[in-house]
């Protein structure tokens, strides 16, 4: 059967080939910086005023500049008109978010005994506040809301705010604003795209500035993060959705195939990729696609289309599980399902993944909304070093030292020897025989 669906044999690709499959369409946003930067200026200059007029250029929304927040009514008719089956469902993810957020939180604080006399440890504190941007470019994204939130209003922070785009009625989404209310979150606003993240940077009459920003967006908001990021902390690079499905021998390609597809609807911009050495799985997957792209709706099957036949995206037949292993931590996928009858024998041997689902009755679905990790996940190959958002990204960590007087002296000797060899007087001065005085007297 002929498809458009790539099929890649890794054994026969250049060393080039091989590189452009890893390569993100994100990884150059210069572009974007251009044209971001004058969105910047004006949200900057004129704030509220700018905010409305990018409403209505970008999300062709009529939006007061004097009437950005959601508003109790907004909250109230979201609450009456939201379809009660969605609203169980979000009150089901929400409890379980909560719950995996509560068991990840550290203990307050810390001390050991490091040497006699010497202690050292850290506190655990809340930051101050934070914006969590929730896209609505090819949807509403509840989910969003529920997972940026919530770890925040576990972790302590006084001021939870959300930034979202309107629609075109001008309103913000029912279900956004319900999954608000759900995690405790203190404003809603209506502003979108990189004009959002200049508000919560610069601050304006109506959006406060906050110390940080999370969430997932378009690469116009990643180019705003990339811009303002001297001003506030703009988190882990959350880019478009990409997944590697790997498989062995024992699964259906046909089941492959299914989940092939769940992140590859997200956009023409995500990437997905089913990675295995076994070629019977391939062939099964590649004939099923056609399959389950005919019950998706014309736009989202169009989405998994572009990218499963785009340069990022398809099937990849590896000579062997450790050419396949190798392929999968070189690309560090955003979200890494693992299909097999025996998931864990792999786990060992997959390094960098934003998350790992393991087995058949763990689809990037379940994860995406209502187990409890976080969706929110490194994108572009920062899984090598950058995690999921979690409590400790609404948190920081103090150290805290307390040195007894019968601790003192073994530590001043070295720390005196090294202040000298660096040059640093006044630091050497500070643990020598002049405080040796003073404390006597």
């Amino acid at each position: 059967m002929k498809s458009s669906i790539n099929f890649h044999e890794l054994s026969k690709l250049s060393a080039d080939q091989r590189q452009a499959l890893l390569t993100r369409v994100e990884g150059d946003l210069s572009a974007f910086e251009e044209k971001v930067k004058p969105i910047l200026a004006a949200v900057r200059d004129e704030g509220d005023m700018a905010l409305a007029r990018f409403a209505m250029q970008f999300d062709k929304a009529s939006v007061q500049a004097d009437a950005l927040a959601a508003t109790e009514a907004d909250f109230a008719q979201a609450e009456k008109t939201l379809d009660p089956q969605v609203k169980a469902a979000m009150e089901f993810a929400a409890a379980n978010i909560r719950s995996f957020h509560q068991h990840q939180k550290p203990e307050e604080s810390w001390m050991k005994e490091i040497l006699p006399g010497s202690f050292g440890g850290e506190r655990w504190s809340a930051i101050p506040s934070v914006a969590c941007y929730v896209p609505r470019g090819k949807g509403a994204f509840p989910s969003v809301a529920l997972m940026t939130s919530i770890p925040a209003k576990v972790a302590g922070v006084e001021k939870v705010i959300i930034v979202t785009p309107p629609g075109p009625d001008g309103k913000i989404d029912d279900a956004t604003l319900v999954a608000a209310r759900m995690a405790g979150v203190d404003a809603v606003y209506k502003a979108g795209g990189a004009q959002a993240i200049a508000a919560v940077a610069y601050g304006t009459a109506s959006i406060p500035k906050v110390s940080k920003v999370v969430g997932p967006g378009s690469p116009w908001v990643a180019a705003a993060k990339r811009l303002v990021s001297h001003l506030l902390d703009v988190g882990s690079p959350a880019g478009p959705s990409e997944v590697i499905v790997l498989a062995d021998d024992s699964v259906s390609g046909e089941l492959a195939a299914l989940d092939l597809l769940v992140e590859s609807e997200h956009g023409p911009d995500s990437s997905g990729y089913l990675v295995t050495w076994s070629k019977r799985v391939a062939d099964e997957a590649m004939a099923a696609l056609p399959k389950y792209l005919a019950l998706m709706s014309e736009q989202r099957a169009g989405f998994a289309r572009a990218v499963l036949s785009g340069p990022i995206g398809g099937i990849v037949l590896a000579r062997d599980e450790a050419e396949a292993i190798a392929f999968c931590n070189d690309y560090a996928p955003e979200h890494l399902e693992v299909l097999a009858e025996e998931p864990d024998q792999y786990l060992p041997k997959l390094k960098h993944a934003g998350e790992i689902l393991l087995g058949k009755y763990t689809p990037t679905t379940l994860g995406n909304y209502v187990i409890g990790p976080d969706h929110v996940l490194p994108t572009s190959g920062w899984a090598k070093t950058a995690s999921a958002l979690s409590v400790f990204d609404f948190m920081k960590r103090t150290s805290i030292a307390h040195v007894k007087q019968h601790g003192y002296p073994a530590l001043a000797k070295h720390a005196h020897a090294l202040a000298k060899y660096e040059g640093f007087d006044a630091h050497a001065n500070a643990v020598s025989d002049l405080r040796e005085k003073l404390l006597k007297s």
